[in-house]
């Protein structure tokens, strides 16, 4: 039995020996079928052999390149420049009290609209009433005064010409020997006082007639100052903080009660590049330049009106010139103070050449672009290009209207690549766009 046995341990050792020495050279043999069959299909991808076998092996040794392309199109296209500006009130009021006294009433809330005419304030008039009523009883008093006097002067009028006529006659009779000289020179002596007192009586006439003339200038000054107790807005705008309550005592001309913005119509007032200005002009002469502005993060809600307004100097330290642009503003869009993105449009390029802004690479020499050939081989094509319009970029010299232009995938890209066309999804189509 011991015999039996260890013979039959020897026959299963040996078994399993040779087993494993089968299974050994069976994972060898696959192995180098592996590798033998990687190398094939590296030198013979498609392409693998020509021009775009550099692109196979760029884009990993699978030879096509999925990429996704877009057709050049032709349009009208805007020539524009954009900058951020800042919103300025058209005229900003600052109102301040033009006679002294104290703050009686206050008509308006911060904050409110007002318009032209409306009751702001009103300082305590009764002062300014008394100085009135003053000066109508001295205009009073004065123009009685020019009745009296014109009232002396016709009887002083009517005694001289009887003084007069005496004086002759009694000169005649002591000519005649008829009265005496002592007579005769009493009357010619009443004749002359009566003469002066005439002379006084139109003095007192023109000294009257110039009370009265001054008496209605003091009455005129009086009514405006009664006038400057009633604050009135001299503009329709916004009112902001109020810097003096009801009650205080204000001074004249001292102190300022509160500012009016007119945000109807409204400025915006932004700078651009020095070598903007001759397209500005030239375009400006031919027409009114359309401005747009709108808030930075919502471009969308924009506001349109017209440029005004161009700095007559550049500023040497930054190189811009400042332009304005005048809103109608009717809906309070704009605020003083607020930063805009503004939009100057100068004209219109019509049948621009356009692609997609992706399209548009940029190299050691420029930018260029990858364009798509009948054979799915790419070409490297250098471009100028012009304005980019939202998500488009004008090309003025490089690529023609209906070529088609690599948008995605550009980095697994070399001169002579070939390439397979994936549609919006990602999934890749058997062939080029044309």
């Amino acid at each position: 039995m011991s015999i039996h046995s260890s013979r039959r341990s020897e026959g299963s050792g040996r078994f399993l020996q040779v087993l494993r020495n089968l299974c050994v050279i069976g994972v060898s043999l696959l192995f180098l079928y592996g590798c033998s069959n990687g190398g094939a299909s590296t030198s013979e991808a498609p392409g693998g052999g020509g021009p775009g076998g550099r692109g196979g092996r760029k884009g990993g040794g699978a030879g096509d390149v999925p990429v996704t392309v877009a057709v050049a199109s032709q349009k009208d296209v805007p020539v524009e420049i954009q900058v951020i500006g800042n919103v300025e009130a058209y005229s900003t009021i600052s109102v301040k009290a033009q006679v002294g006294g104290q703050l009686t009433t206050v008509s308006f809330h911060e904050g409110d609209y007002v318009k032209t005419g409306d009751l702001l304030f009103t300082v305590d008039p009764r002062p300014f009433q008394a100085a009135l009523d003053q000066a109508t009883a001295n205009l009073a008093q004065n123009q009685a005064a020019l009745g009296q006097a014109k009232a002396n002067l016709a009887r002083d009028t009517a005694q001289n010409k009887y003084t007069q006529a005496n004086a002759t006659r009694y000169a005649e009779l002591f000519q005649g020997g008829v009265v005496s000289k002592d007579q005769s020179e009493q009357l010619g002596a009443a004749a002359d006082a009566s003469s002066q007192a005439l002379a006084a009586d139109q003095a007192a006439i023109e000294s009257a007639t110039a009370n009265i003339g001054a008496s209605r200038a003091a009455i005129d000054n009086a009514r405006v100052q009664l006038g400057y107790t009633s604050i009135r807005s001299p503009i329709d705008g916004r009112t902001g903080n109020l810097s003096v309550k009801q009650g205080n005592v204000v001074m004249a001309n001292s102190q300022e009660l509160v500012t009016i913005n007119q945000l109807e119509p409204i400025y915006v007032t932004f700078a651009v590049p020095e070598d903007q200005l001759p397209a500005i002009k030239r375009y400006m002469a031919e027409r009114k330049l359309n401005v747009r502005a709108g808030p930075q993060d919502n471009p969308g809600d924009e506001e349109s009106g017209v440029l005004t307004f161009i700095d007559n100097a550049v500023d040497m330290t930054t190189g811009t010139i400042k332009l304005k642009g005048t809103f109608a503003n009717s809906d309070h869009k704009l605020w003083p103070g607020q930063f805009v993105r503004v939009t100057l449009r100068l004209t219109t390029q019509p049948n621009a050449i356009v692609v997609p802004n992706q399209a548009v690479q940029t190299g050691q020499n420029g930018s260029f672009v990858y364009v798509v050939k009948q054979d799915r081989t790419v070409e490297m094509r250098p471009v100028t290009t012009g304005a980019r319009v939202d998500q488009d970029m004008v090309v003025e010299q490089g690529l023609q209207l209906g070529e088609t232009v690599v948008t995605e995938g550009q980095l697994r890209l070399a001169p002579g690549s070939r390439v397979v066309v994936r549609d919006g999804r990602g999934a890749s189509g058997g062939r080029s766009r044309s």
